[in-house]
């Protein structure tokens, strides 16, 4: 004979062992879930930094702006939105999302600085200007002396662009792009000594930075030095760079040494060099 009270605690035991159960296995699927959300927000932030920095820059447009068209909400998408508008060369479009991150609350000083950028290179200067004025002398960085140089120069506020280039190279360890802009400031004031230096330098951080070499030529062509500096390049630079060599002697009226670095390029060129070419017979005409 059974007796009721074994059966009762039977029973009480069976119903607490499966709520103990059930309640492990409802344990073990939220941190299952918090798991995988945990990877997916690593995976997502991986590809977001990839990118930004190596994808394909239309590419990235096409992703951030799905991305952010799903989550409207989510700052750093739109942040990553505008970057890959302006790495695209879409300026003009990428100045509409920074003026969206701007009036956002959880805007900072960085998306400011970013903004002014933006207003640059659509040739708006004046509010690019006005945009770093907003922002708080205390907040140095890089970039934003970069910016701060350019709007100087382009005021021609000479003083003042050399003293935010000389900060902007002292917040960065690649200033070879810097380096190169002040030098081609000094270039457009005639300051061909000061120029020279300065793109020399900027190819000590960067020997591949064709535009410095380039710069740098048109620096030492405009103070009648027309041989070519001893600085890295291949076959193909080495012509377009005597090209340039060629073009600034011309423009100073040297022209048997113009006529004569034409020929140079020609000759040193891995291919048919067509506007050296043209550039001689017009000479020769």
């Amino acid at each position: 004979m059974r007796h009721p009270a074994l059966r009762s605690s039977a029973i009480v035991l069976s119903v607490f062992a499966a709520v103990l159960l059930a309640g492990c296995q409802n344990s073990g699927d939220a941190a299952a879930k918090r798991a995988l959300e945990s990877v997916n927000v690593v995976d997502e932030t991986n590809l977001n930094d990839v990118m930004l920095t190596v994808a394909d820059p239309q590419e990235a447009v096409s992703y951030f702006s799905k991305a952010s068209a799903q989550q409207p909400e989510r700052i750093d998408l739109k942040r990553g939105l505008a970057k890959s508008l302006i790495r695209a060369g879409q300026a003009t479009q990428a100045v509409a999302i920074l003026n969206q991150i701007i009036a956002s609350p959880e805007a900072g000083n960085e998306d400011r600085v970013n903004l002014a950028d933006a207003l640059i290179r659509t040739n708006d200067w004046p509010r690019a200007e006005a945009e770093l004025n907003k922002i708080p002398p205390t907040y140095e960085t890089f970039e934003r002396y970069r910016l701060e140089a350019m709007v100087a120069d382009s005021k021609k506020n000479w003083k003042k662009a050399d003293a935010f280039y000389e900060t902007a190279i002292g917040l960065t360890t690649r200033p070879a792009g810097v380096l190169n802009n002040w030098g081609f400031s000094k270039l457009n004031r005639r300051d061909f000594p000061a120029a020279e230096r300065l793109f020399t330098e900027a190819l000590t951080y960067d020997p591949s930075l064709f535009t410095a070499k380039n710069n740098l030529v048109l620096a030492r062509g405009a103070q009648r030095k027309y041989d070519l500096p001893v600085v890295p390049m291949d076959q193909t630079e080495r012509a377009e760079l005597t090209y340039t060599l060629a073009l600034t002697a011309i423009k100073q009226n040297d022209l048997s040494v113009g006529k004569a670095l034409l020929a140079e390029a020609i000759e040193t060129h891995p291919q048919y060099f067509e506007a050296a070419v043209r550039s001689l017979a017009a000479l020769e005409g």
